[in-house]
């Protein structure tokens, strides 16, 4: 293995979101080393080297294949449940199944693409800070909402959703831009959920306290008629 491979193997890159928040930190650290407050200055280091994990943006290997719906963060499966959208969303005022990923402050926060589709719509709500493993969290919270259209016509729904203590939602896309299948979309700063709403008659093939791998744990199979699955804790 090549030198440059080595590393590349072993330190994760930060994404360019990141690297004002490691700076900031670098620079404090400094400043208290300069002033001599090494306890200050080794708390400073520590959040440091929190900033630089928490903005860290590894590569994905995304499985290929028509109709499969990725998910679109890293964490644990919270909850799947039948609910209507949120009329952000833009959505048939149906009920369809919702899968929720809450994101703690140790998961990485880059949110990707779960399907292949064009952006249909993108809206903005302001709201609460309250915990987003709470499910009122959905519709209290800060979120960021996107409507997905397939080439079939189809549409699902991915909600950013800010957490206790995130503070801003990042989206790196446009209404009408076209998205593959685990492209990175957006990001959310610091510990938050991502809501996937399936369109009317797919199930989920995922279970709840299952970790997802945003970009590779696949969440559904439009082109599937498999039932809801069930789980067991081991």
């Amino acid at each position: 293995m090549s030198l440059v491979n080595s590393i590349s193997s072993t330190f994760v890159p930060i994404h360019r979101e990141g690297w004002r928040f490691v700076a900031i930190a670098a620079a404090v650290t400094l400043f208290f080393y300069w002033l001599d407050w090494e306890f200050l200055a080794l708390l400073a280091l520590v959040v440091t080297c929190w900033c630089a994990y928490f903005f860290r943006d590894p590569d994905r290997v995304t499985p290929l294949k028509p109709g499969l719906v990725i998910s679109p963060a890293d964490g644990r499966i919270s909850a799947i449940e039948s609910v209507v959208p949120p009329p952000e969303l833009d959505l048939a005022r149906e009920p369809v199944t919702r899968i929720s990923v809450f994101m703690n402050v140790f998961d990485v926060h880059i949110n990707r693409s779960p399907v292949d589709a064009r952006i249909a719509h993108i809206a903005y709500v302001p709201g609460k800070f309250l915990s987003a493993d709470l499910d009122k969290a959905s519709a209290d919270n800060e979120r960021q909402a996107l409507t997905l259209e397939l080439d079939d016509g189809r549409r699902l729904g991915v909600v950013q959703i800010a957490g206790l203590v995130a503070r801003r939602i990042v989206k790196f896309v446009n209404d009408g831009d076209m998205l593959k299948s685990g492209e990175r979309f957006g990001l959310i700063r610091f510990g938050s959920r991502v809501d996937v709403y399936l369109p009317a008659g797919v199930n989920a093939l995922v279970v709840v306290g299952q970790r997802s791998v945003a970009g590779e744990t696949v969440f559904a199979d439009l082109a599937s008629t498999e039932a809801e699955r069930a789980g067991r804790r081991n």
